[in-house]
């Protein structure tokens, strides 16, 4: 299975289960895209010498592969990260929040308690096997609520377990950013997710505070402080919705403020929502992703998220087939201490795998995450993609679908996109271009 592409005056084809990377000429290119290579179709001299070519690549394995056949046991691996829920309450009130404005849907706001905190450490512990290197991310709502908890979660953690390697991650809306919590993230976080969506106009059309207004004048200070005093990794991580359709822009101004590493994706939300972005929006989303592509291409200053693309390694096999490993080796905990495969499943009780302080995991629930392979599932099993994003998200899925194993059609389209103009600028740097 090979998928040619043209992007940007350049011609690239993915052998789809080698993983080779080839950039063709115009002729090689026409070749392949009209099926001419293993066919007596009459073509030009330069064809037919491109197609001679593109045979001798099928000789030597780099072109026109064969699966092969590889098994791997999902259901039963150790668990090697927990998303710790430590606050179930938020000081913004975006408008496209999967998480109700932090409560997630239950009409209560609580935080985590130092108890609960030590449980889940616990809990991981227990079930990490022999994994030396464990990942705890802070969420929320806004998980800054809980800054007590947080603190106590690290120290408890590294005191109880000191052999093992913890990789510590908080997300925030920034509200609560000063000089003290900055210099504590700065020292004890591996990694910070700073929330802005971009340009003041569209982060303040959904991401108010809670008494009103917007919030990007009170929280781009304190992110600008961040990035100037950190040594370690951060992300600028922002949603884009059908309000900005040329996300580009807020791309831009956020490379313009100094942030080097970006993040912007699409909100995923319920058909019919106001901000939800539809199949119809595809060809301008895809637009604005070879926009950004062409600019990357050029001197550019800071790295964006969905193009970055391992091509001489490429994923370890379980992620080619499954992803991210929600329910499996990835879950969520809320404050109350209830377990779920991952943050974007919390509240929805027919997903709930047990209990911190029972040292429950649901093998039910977990196998039928565990089934969601790319090979497996229908939508996706003869897609070129299928291997770098390893089926999609499962909880996207739910959200549009109503079924964790259909997958999201516009989901799918922008990451094809996206992985086009990742593997372009791949190829750039390879070649020295």
């Amino acid at each position: 299975m090979v998928h040619s592409y043209a992007l940007l005056g350049r011609y690239i084809a993915l052998d789809v289960h080698s993983g080779a990377v080839h950039e063709l000429d115009r002729a090689a290119f026409d070749v392949l895209q009209s099926g001419a290579v293993f066919t007596d179709t009459p073509l030009t001299p330069e064809q037919a010498e491109a197609r001679e070519e593109l045979l001798a690549l099928k000789e030597d394995g780099l072109l026109f592969t064969e699966p092969e056949p590889f098994a791997v046991e999902h259901a039963g691996l150790p668990l090697k990260a927990l998303c710790l829920h430590v606050s179930h309450d938020c000081n913004l009130r975006c408008g496209y929040c999967f998480a109700k404005t932090g409560d997630f849907g239950t009409g209560r706001r609580s935080v985590m308690t130092p108890e609960i905190a030590e449980r889940s450490i616990d809990y991981l512990l227990a079930r990490c096997g022999g994994r030396r290197n464990l990942e705890i991310d802070f969420f929320g709502g806004e998980p800054l609520m809980a800054l007590d908890t947080v603190k106590h979660t690290v120290e408890y953690a590294r005191k109880i377990a000191p052999r093992k390697n913890f990789r510590f991650t908080l997300t925030t809306n920034g509200v609560l950013l000063d000089e003290d919590v900055t210099d504590y993230l700065n020292r004890e976080m591996s990694n910070v997710v700073l929330s802005l969506d971009g340009r003041a106009h569209v982060n303040d059309a959904v991401r108010r505070c809670v008494p009103g207004g917007g919030s990007y004048d009170v929280i781009l200070p304190n992110y600008k402080h961040v990035i100037a005093t950190r040594a370690g990794d951060y992300y600028v991580r922002g949603t884009y919705t059908k309000n900005n359709l040329d996300f580009n822009e807020d791309i831009s101004h956020l490379a313009s403020l100094g942030f080097q590493n970006i993040s912007l994706e699409p909100a995923v939300l319920p058909p019919g929502h106001p901000l939800a972005l539809t199949e119809d929006d595809v060809p301008a989303l895809c637009e604005q992703y070879e926009k950004l592509c062409e600019q990357m291409a050029g001197d550019c200053s800071f790295s964006f998220f969905h193009f970055n693309v391992d091509l001489e390694q490429g994923p370890c096999v379980y992620k080619r087939l499954r992803g991210c490993g929600a329910g499996i080796e990835y879950a969520a905990v809320t404050p109350e201490g209830d377990v779920y495969p991952c943050h974007q499943f919390v509240g929805r009780e027919e997903y709930r795998m047990g209990h911190v302080s029972e040292g429950t995991f649901s093998s039910e629930i977990s196998s039928r995450f565990s089934e969601l392979s790319a090979e497996g599932r229908e939508d996706c099993r003869e897609c070129w993609a299928r291997y770098y994003c390893g089926g999609g998200c499962a909880a996207s899925n739910l959200t549009v679908n109503g079924d964790i194993a259909k997958c999201d059609r516009l989901g799918c389209a922008l990451e094809k996109k996206r992985l086009e103009c990742a593997i372009y600028l791949k190829t750039l740097e390879l070649s020295g271009n």
